[in-house]
């Protein structure tokens, strides 16, 4: 078995590219203070100190989230002691602007010590592997992102309800979300064939940008017609259900790089609308809108073409299972390449 310390190891992703037969994920530490169960930020195994001295034995580390707080040059130490230790680093880069910050700078400079300093990058698409390379001169392995639904709900049969609900979610109105432009957009199509629904995460009033979604712009949504509706943050029961309620999704992103409600909606059969920016649309090939803050372009196209795109379950359900297995594979043998080569070093 090949035990991987990763950051984090309580994250559906990691779980779901883990092979259990070959690969070992180790738990992760408890961050000092923690006060949540199963916490596992800040990330002690990016605490170059406990990394050298504290932690158990491991055999490949890699990195997925979580270093949002952590200096770049403290990476650049927890760099150092992997390599004196000879384990081998690999860096997903799920995100090349990271969604939760307007200012992509301090991402990337942690990136700038990431990607040069990794035995390995893996990426989810193309497009991402490609500005990897152009930035940082590394050829990134392309590994799309496995199903997030569990299998036996992927493909289930959808209701043929009319009008058609197309739905935008606002979650907790981080950084990279402004659902208002896009409402907006589609309010002004005036199409009769479609019903607006907006979830709103309730902890919405934490966020920086919380007074543009106030109790009385929602409220004003309502009287134009949307089904506003504001709740806790979706249970994985509940995201099932909510994606059986409606038929399309925008996803109002102003940046970004890949998303994991692409791939919930692909699961589920719900049509997807995604931005130009990042690489949204490389995931699953879904049409694409222009973000502006004004009007949205080409916005009621992309929703009447998402619509009119056809699905088979059965089919999708046994695709995924197969990308599931070629990922697991694919990752495992990297770890094992890593791994060799660094026996013969």
């Amino acid at each position: 078995m090949i035990a991987v310390a990763s950051v984090p190891a309580a994250h559906p992703y990691v779980r779901a590219i883990t092979d259990p037969e070959s690969v070992l994920l180790l738990d992760d530490p408890r961050p000092i203070g923690a006060t949540l169960p199963g916490q596992w930020w800040p990330p002690r195994l990016l605490d170059p100190r406990y990394l050298a001295e504290g932690c158990e034995s491991f055999d490949v580390m890699h990195v997925h989230f979580g270093y949002d707080s952590t200096p770049p040059a403290v990476l650049r130490d927890v760099a150092g002691v992997l390599s004196a230790r000879r384990a081998p680093l690999v860096v997903t880069v799920h995100d090349l602007h990271n969604p939760h910050f307007a200012d992509p700078s301090e991402h990337l400079a942690r990136l700038d010590v990431l990607i040069p300093a990794a035995d390995a990058v893996v990426t989810l698409t193309p497009g991402a592997a490609d500005a990897i390379a152009d930035r940082w001169g590394r050829r990134a392995t392309v590994l799309p992102h496995p199903h997030v639904l569990p299998l036996a709900a992927v493909g289930a049969d959808r209701r043929a309800d009319t009008p058609a609900v197309v739905a935008v979610h606002a979650k907790s109105l981080r950084a990279n979300i402004d659902p208002l432009p896009v409402l907006d957009a589609l309010l002004a199509a005036e199409e009769s064939a479609w019903r607006l629904r907006l979830d709103v995460d309730e902890d919405v009033h934490r966020s920086p940008r919380a007074e543009s979604l106030t109790a009385e712009r929602l409220d004003e949504l309502g009287r134009r017609g949307v089904d506003v509706r504001v709740h806790p943050r979706f249970t994985d029961d509940e995201l099932r259900q909510y994606l059986g309620e409606i038929d399309a999704l925008v996803l109002p992103y102003r940046f970004g790089t890949h998303s994991g409600w692409v791939e919930a909606c692909y699961d589920a059969g719900v049509a997807a609308i995604v931005p130009e920016c990042g690489f949204f649309h490389e995931q699953h090939g879904d049409p694409t809108y222009r973000f502006t803050a004004d009007a949205p372009d080409g916005l009621p196209q992309a929703v009447a073409a998402s619509l009119a795109r056809t699905a088979h379950g059965g089919d999708r359900r046994s695709e995924r299972e197969r990308q599931l297995h070629d990922v697991r594979r694919e990752m495992t043998n990297l770890y094992r390449t890593l791994l060799a080569d660094a026996d013969a070093a």
